[in-house]
């Protein structure tokens, strides 16, 4: 069993969620804490759940961890207006991030999108581009960037928009190879088991970026058992006569010659 501790924000979404309790069911980790502005369903031995104001974190907030995983986004239409959608998607990262490096977390790990770009046409692609940008400019540790494609999954919340991208995607799925890879819709919960498996296995660089095909393919790497035969747990040719010292000064007497 590990010995590994990790911190999530956003852990109430339809990814953070999942990856919350894949942690805490994860053997290689023994504290799992939320950040949250509620609180959120799901209990566990491990789960350390810290409600507090975003817009209050302060450094004693965040203690250390090996990983710190940000999970936090929304849409301008459930945030009311591109100025609280900015504050979710942007300034609250990059704060908790700026709060991370100060306490020493080795790995910090962010859902962005895929199409972040800061030049991007589309408003939401250029915040998480600016993100992203900001994000390597603060220079952590270690940062990984997760890109995925539209999230499928069973959300709390119904979003009819990407509700009719999902149902889209589906149907259009088949026709989607070769460089339209990236575009095929990834479950959440793939998304979360992705992140672990970087955290635990992926070569650490500074900087990574994860394309949501990347994401998809992921997968726990596997754990070969030895075939161990009773041959080969009992070696008998060690126990071969040929092989034993023998003491060649020792001299037997028969029971006859010493009674003459």
């Amino acid at each position: 069993m590990g010995m590994r501790a990790a911190i999530v924000v956003g852990a109430t979404g339809l990814t953070g969620a999942s990856l919350v309790e894949q942690l805490c069911e994860n053997d290689e980790y023994v504290s799992v804490t939320v950040i949250v502005r509620k609180k959120p369903i799901f209990t566990h031995p491990k789960l350390e759940i810290k409600i507090r104001d975003f817009d209050r974190l302060e450094e004693q907030d965040i203690e250390f961890a090996h990983e710190l995983y940000c999970c936090l986004g929304t849409t301008i239409k459930k945030a009311g207006s591109r100025e609280m959608f900015e504050k979710v998607d942007f300034e609250y990262p990059l704060a908790i991030a700026s709060l991370a490096k100060k306490r020493g977390i080795p790995h910090f790990l962010v859902i962005t999108s895929m199409g972040a770009k800061e030049n991007s046409p589309f408003y939401y692609n250029r915040v998480k581009g600016k993100l992203e940008q900001d994000l390597i400019e603060l220079g952590l540790q270690r940062l990984s960037i997760i890109r995925p494609s539209l999230l499928v999954g069973q959300r709390k919340e119904f979003r009819l928009g990407e509700k009719a991208g999902e149902h889209v995607l589906k149907l259009a799925q088949p026709l989607l190879i070769g460089p339209f890879k990236a575009a095929r819709a990834i479950e959440a919960s793939q998304v979360a088991k992705a992140m672990i498996i970087i955290a635990l296995y992926e070569k650490q660089q500074p900087v990574t970026i994860y394309k949501s095909h990347q994401l998809a393919k992921l997968d726990y790497p596997e754990i070969v058992e030895e075939d161990v035969s009773r041959e080969a747990l009992f070696n008998w040719d060690k126990h071969k006569l040929s092989d034993t010292v023998i003491d060649k000064e020792v001299h037997f007497h028969r029971h006859d010659q010493e009674q003459k």
